[in-house]
This record gives C-alpha cells, sequence and structure tokens, in this order.
C-alpha cells in the first residue's frame, strides 16, 4: 500500500485525534535499536566483559523485536484485514523478512562470540553492518505503519474499538517483557505523551506494579524531565 505527501500531512493531523496503537511502542524500539547499534559499533571486542554484555544487548533486542512483529501479527493485522482485506500484505511480508533476519543476527552474535580473538574485529564490524541494515529496514517499515496501516484502522474503526484492541495485545504481554518496553518507550516520549501512557497505567494497573514502572523510567529521565511528570501525575 502507497501513501502519497498529502495523505501523510493527513494522518499526521489525524494522529493528534485518534488512538494510536504504534506511535509509543515504535519510539521505544527505535530509540532501543539506535542505542544497541551505537553500542556495537563502539564496543571492544577485546575487552571480554563488555563483549558478552554488548552481544547480550544485541540478543535482548532481537528477542523483543520478535516478540513484537508476534503481537502485531496476532492482533493488528487480524483487525485490518477483517475490514480491509489484502491491506496489510505488505507488511506480514516483511515480517517474514524481518524474522529471517533476526535469525540471521542472532547466528552473526554466535559467531562473534565464538571466533577467535584474531578474527573478532572483522566479525564484530560484519554484525554491526547487519544490525544497521536491520534498523534501516525497520525504520521505514514503522514508518508504513504508522502511516499507511493507521489510516486503514482510522477509517474503519472507531476509537473504542482501537482501544479494545490495543487492551487484548497489552494483556497477551508477559510482565518482563512489559517491563523492558516500559524502559525503551517512556523516556524517549515527550512529556505529554509520557505522563498520558504513565496515568493510564496508574489507573489500570496494581499499585505496585505502577511504581515498578515509575521505578524502571525514573533513571533514564532528566532531573527536568522528570519534575514535569511529577506533576503532571502529581506524584
Amino acid at each position: 500500500m502507497k501513501i502519497d505527501t498529502n495523505e501523510m500531512r493527513q494522518v499526521a493531523v489525524t494522529a493528534q485525534q485518534r488512538l494510536d496503537m504504534y506511535a509509543g511502542i515504535h519510539k521505544g524500539i527505535r530509540a532501543m535499536m539506535a542505542d544497541t547499534l551505537l553500542a556495537a559499533g563502539r564496543m571492544d571486542v577485546e575487552d571480554a566483559l563488555e563483549l558478552a554484555q554488548t552481544t547480550e544487548r544485541v540478543l535482548q533486542l532481537l528477542d523483543f523485536c520478535a516478540s513484537h512483529l508476534a503481537h502485531e501479527n496476532e492482533f493488528v493485522h487480524p483487525a485490518i484485514e477483517a475490514r480491509a482485506p489484502g491491506a496489510s500484505d505488505r507488511i506480514a511480508h516483511e515480517h517474514e523478512d524481518h524474522e529471517r533476519h533476526i535469525a540471521a543476527i542472532g547466528a552473526a552474535v554466535a559467531a562473534l562470540r565464538a571466533a577467535a580473538p584474531a578474527q573478532r574485529a572483522a566479525n564484530a564490524l560484519e554484525l554491526y553492518r547487519a544490525l544497521s541494515l536491520f534498523a534501516a529496514e525497520n525504520f521505514q517499515h514503522m514508518h508504513v505503519e504508522e502511516t499507511a496501516h493507521n489510516a486503514v484502522l482510522w477509517a474503519r474503526y472507531t476509537d473504542a474499538e482501537l482501544a479494545e484492541i490495543h487492551g487484548r495485545l497489552l494483556a497477551s504481554i508477559p510482565p518482563a517483557e512489559m517491563m523492558v518496553a516500559v524502559r525503551w518507550m517512556v523516556p524517549h516520549m515527550n512529556p505529554a505523551e509520557r505522563a498520558g501512557m504513565l496515568g493510564e497505567a496508574r489507573q489500570n494497573a496494581p499499585a505496585p506494579a505502577f511504581q515498578a514502572m515509575l521505578d524502571t523510567v525514573r533513571p533514564h529521565l532528566s532531573a527536568g524531565e522528570w519534575d514535569k511528570l511529577a506533576r503532571a501525575l502529581a506524584l
């Protein structure tokens, strides 16, 4: 599905008024990808601990991306296909490509970890380049979802219906995965988005779970960002 410049502009305007299932999680994924890519680029392969920690971060990113694909496949794509058959075909095929890339990058991590010292720099560069391409493909992919897919969803579903779909998706996410999502999403949202997400969480989550979210997020906010959040939530 293609969407032209005028349609993209209209989607941007509409996004301020409609429920957007993609916006928050995609900000988190972009941040996690960028941060992991930078870490892979500056990794010291002669430092065993740094090598282990950085490659583990890559594997964590791959696991998170695989789970994200599965959630969209299970909840979002069926909703699109139910009222606009064929509209999710392009993205569904890209999801299959991403699954193959995830497996290939995982194999590159294993090769780097098993490499002889003289081979590590070359393997690390290969991993870095593969991760760069994966991030680039995903950035374009997420843009299509945020524009073309949202346009389809908003034209065919009310916000109440979208909230029900999104609620079922969120309920399917295990607590550990949710905390990873919170850690990357919330610090990279703007203040209004940040307060809105955590305000909703406070209404729907048990108090200990909400406090765990705050504890997870606070180290990644500046003093000014935390003050704005605290005021918005009357903490």
